[in-house]
C-alpha cells in the first residue's frame, strides 16, 4: 500500500502532459511485451500492425518528446520482424527514421534506448543493396547505449547478441550474462522475463 501511495504521489506531482505521456508509454510497452512474448507467432504481425497505428497516434499527441518516437521505432522494427520478406524493408526504414528523430530530441531518453534500437537495426537488417545494414554503425550505437546504461538488460543483451553474430563468443558471453543479472524494471516484468529467456537461448547457442 505504501508503494502505491508513493507512486500516486509521484504522478500527481507531474504536469498533466507528463502524466499522460507516462501512462500512454506504459500501455504501449506492456502491449508490445504481450505481443512479442505471449502471443503465438502467427498472430503477431496483425497485432503489431495495430500497435504501430497506436504509436503513430502517440507520437502525434506528443510531437516534441523523444519517448514516443523511440517506441514507434521499436514497434515498427518488431513489426518488420514479424512480417518478414521485402515488405519489412519499408518498415525498418521508418523505424530508423523515428529513432534518429528521437536522438535529435533527446539522446538520453529512456536510458539511451534509441541507441540500443538503432544498433540492433543496423546489424539485423541486410546490407546494401537490399537494406542499410552496417556492422560498424551497429557497434558504435550499441556501445553508446552501454555508456549511458551499462547495467541495462536490453543494452547488454543486444551488444551480446551482436558479438555472437560477429564471431566473438567469449566477449558475447560477458554481456549476455550481464543481461541476465540486470536489475528488474518496474512495470516491465513481461518484457524482462522474455529478454532473459532470449539471453539464455543465446548463451545456450554458445
Amino acid at each position: 500500500m505504501k508503494k502505491v501511495i508513493m507512486l500516486l504521489a509521484g504522478l500527481l506531482a507531474m504536469p498533466l502532459s507528463a502524466q499522460e505521456l507516462s501512462a500512454e508509454l506504459s500501455q504501449i510497452q506492456q502491449r508490445w511485451a504481450e505481443i512479442q512474448y505471449q502471443l503465438p507467432a502467427p498472430e503477431r504481425e496483425k497485432a503489431f500492425e495495430v500497435l504501430a497505428a497506436d504509436t503513430e497516434a502517440f507520437v502525434g499527441r506528443h510531437p516534441d518528446q523523444a519517448e514516443p518516437l523511440i517506441w514507434q521505432g521499436i514497434v515498427l522494427s518488431t513489426y518488420a520482424g514479424a512480417k518478414g520478406g521485402l515488405g519489412a524493408l519499408s518498415l525498418v526504414k521508418r523505424a530508423r527514421a523515428s529513432l534518429e528523430a528521437a536522438l535529435e530530441v533527446n539522446p538520453q531518453a529512456l536510458e539511451g534506448s534509441a541507441y540500443t534500437s538503432l544498433g540492433s537495426l543496423y546489424y539485423q537488417v541486410p546490407g546494401w543493396p537490399l537494406g542499410f545494414g552496417d556492422d560498424d554503425k551497429a557497434r558504435r550505437y550499441l556501445q553508446k547505449a552501454l555508456a549511458i546504461n551499462p547495467e541495462g538488460i536490453d543494452a547488454n543483451y543486444f551488444f551480446g547478441d551482436f558479438l555472437v553474430e560477429q564471431g566473438e563468443p567469449e566477449r558475447a558471453r560477458i554481456y549476455l550474462e550481464k543481461a541476465l543479472a540486470a536489475p528488474p524494471r518496474t512495470g516491465r516484468e513481461v518484457a524482462d522475463a522474455g529478454r532473459r529467456q532470449d539471453a539464455k537461448t543465446r548463451l545456450s547457442d554458445l
